[in-house]
């Protein structure tokens, strides 16, 4: 009876149905595209790696200014064996010298991030070989002139065809590429982790850049052996780098201990806000929607006057017309939200395909929009059954 109801009046149905439409589809594009930020973001910072604690030297000053994290020189090999050899939590450790450099294989050239590295970098960023394989502990220790590819430096000087074995010249200095990398793509802060050289740590303090501070170190990579025990290795590691150097109580530290978890967790924090407050916006079109429910039902109400007398007089109940006229509102919503889901998963898709971003939507956020749009209904509904069920029959059989 009730979608026989609205069958009369189908454009005006259609266009109260139009507004949870408009409110259901909004917030599902809203929470799947949301859902896929999170996502990404879990993705670039597990190809960074697990568990990763970044160490790199502090904050410099030069002339009453200072430089910015990372522009004076306090880390060192020794400190990396030192927090391999005295930090419990530590599954391993990575240091990390490098620069930019212009790469030259034939004719072509490439300027990319050069890094000197330890064989364990590749252990530690859990990073798995494409071809050919990384250089050894044996190379990395002889100061060995060889070289690992990402992926995207790769293509960009050698492309496919060229083999592993063959040499190229970094800043003017002959190597031997001996691998590539799987990629990894951008990281959580936006950087390309393919467009990148890895030569051995040894090689490029001696070979190719050299260092007036001998064993400086850019980085230091530090992994916890449990996600766990992420904090209780940054505190080791802050008190074994403070004694070693001779940093007493109340002086500044010349150096940053910084946690990749934490950088997830506040960028996971900024989306989540974010992806509340728009779906908040769009919840607006969903109490638009409710308003022109109720306005309709409410005409609806005015205009059958006579045929609620009539039910009342053959014998309906207050309760038989109450539930009559609930069940159109629900009903109304109810198609809204069915619609308004689908319509909802054709934007998420077509914005995810503009943005770059994935979008995700599981049945329970889908269930859950049909829920709200029916919670919809039954506000928006229940005023206006309210109002039919308590007519009295004989001034309603009066009414013209």
């Amino acid at each position: 009876m009730a979608v026989t109801s609205l069958r009369v009046h189908r454009l005006r149905s259609l266009l109260t149905v139009l507004g949870v439409v408009i409110g259901v589809a909004s917030v599902v594009v809203m929470s799947a595209v949301g859902a896929g930020a999170r996502e990404l973001i879990r993705d670039r910072v597990a190809s960074v790696g697990s568990n990763l604690i970044m160490v790199v030297p502090g904050v410099g000053k030069r002339e009453g200014v200072y430089m910015g994290s990372g522009s004076v020189h306090t880390l060192t090999e020794g400190d990396a064996e030192a927090i391999q050899k005295e930090c419990r939590s530590v599954r391993g450790v990575a240091p990390m010298y490098g620069q930019v450099g212009q790469a030259v294989i034939g004719n072509r050239n490439w300027r990319t991030r050069v890094s000197g590295v330890s064989a364990d970098y590749f252990k530690v960023r859990e990073w798995r070989v494409r071809r050919g394989r990384i250089f050894s502990v044996k190379e990395e220790r002889a100061g060995d002139k060889v070289c690992v590819m990402g992926s995207k430096a790769f293509e960009a000087l050698a492309g496919e065809s060229y083999l592993i074995g063959r040499s190229l010249r970094i800043n003017g200095v002959p190597f031997r590429m001996v691998g590539v990398l799987e990629s990894k793509g951008q990281s959580y802060s936006g950087e390309d982790q393919d467009d990148a050289l890895f030569i051995p740590l040894k090689t490029a303090h001696l070979r190719l850049f050299g260092t007036p501070f001998p064993g400086e170190l850019r980085i230091i990579l530090v992994q916890a052996r449990d996600s766990e025990l992420v904090s209780q290795t940054m505190a080791e590691v802050e008190t074994l780098l403070t004694r070693r150097h001779r940093i007493g109580p109340g002086r500044e530290k010349d150096f940053t201990v910084r946690s990749l978890t934490a950088s997830q967790q506040a960028l996971m924090r900024s989306v989540e806000i974010m992806t509340i407050f728009l779906s908040a916006i769009a919840s607006i079109s969903l109490v638009v929607g409710g308003v022109g429910i109720m306005n309709i039902m409410l005409v609806s109400v005015a205009e059958r006057i006579r045929e609620i007398g009539i039910r009342l007089a053959v014998g309906a109940r207050s309760k038989d017309i109450l539930i009559q006229f609930l069940m159109e509102a629900v009903s109304l919503s109810v198609a809204g939200g069915i619609v308004g889901s689908l319509v909802g998963i054709l934007g998420a898709y077509v914005a995810a395909r503009f943005s770059g971003w994935p979008a995700i939507i599981g049945p329970a956020e889908l269930a859950l929009a049909v829920v709200v749009a029916s919670s919809v209904g039954i506000i928006s509904g229940i005023l206006p059954a309210i109002k039919a069920s308590r007519l009295d029959p004989i001034e309603a059989l009066r009414s013209e």
